[in-house]
């Protein structure tokens, strides 16, 4: 893996004016480029946790996690956080939630493609950022899932659509005042009958 390293100026303590403080702007301390980030940088990501889950390969799983139910069946997994980073005091109060966001490496994919087919609707190429296909720029995964129970570094989730063994980057409480937003489009999928009525 290849760090994002960020190259930046610190302004000395005696450098700094007296007195009333300036307001911060803490993007320009941080002089960078669309070109350099595309061409010679790279993020370094660590997992902090792994998925345990039924799916053990990508056509089994369903296509958004809320569709894993709708026969009825409950389909649960867990995701075990890794030992020695102290997840278990970060993991304190998420039990009192009862969605979370769980943003993960989809680990399987190799490569993307620009322009993909869904495999729901009219067969019709759409750009991938237009889409959920897995096939993306970077192989990041995000699912709201329901939280059954949180103990020591271990999570029971349901509502899920992710593979055994999925690398796990971060977790986030689900807010519906904030991530519920009821008059957004469906975009292109108005115009198919793949929306519940």
């Amino acid at each position: 893996m290849v760090k994002y390293v960020w190259r930046f100026q610190v302004q000395s303590v005696n450098e700094r004016p007296r007195g009333k403080k300036p307001p911060k702007n803490y993007t320009d301390s941080f002089p960078v480029s669309s070109e350099l980030i595309a061409q010679e940088q790279a993020l370094m990501l660590k997992p902090i946790g792994l998925v345990h889950s039924s799916f053990k390969e990508r056509y089994a799983a369903p296509r958004q996690p809320a569709l894993g139910e709708k026969s009825g069946e409950q389909i649960t997994a867990s995701i075990e956080l890794f030992e020695g980073f102290n997840f278990n005091q970060a993991l304190k109060d998420l039990d009192q939630f009862s969605h979370i966001w769980v943003i993960y490496w989809m680990h399987l994919n190799q490569g993307w493609n620009p322009t993909v087919t869904p495999p729901r609707g009219p067969k019709t190429k759409r750009g991938v950022l237009a889409t959920r296909a897995p096939h993306r720029p970077n192989s990041i995964g995000l699912s709201a899932v329901k939280l059954l129970s949180v103990q020591d570094r271990t999570l029971e989730i349901a509502s899920h659509d992710m593979l055994d063994g999925t690398p796990v980057l971060d977790i986030k409480p689900y807010l519906p005042y904030a991530d519920s937003i009821i008059d957004a489009s469906h975009g292109w999928l108005e115009n198919t009958d793949l929306i519940p009525s």
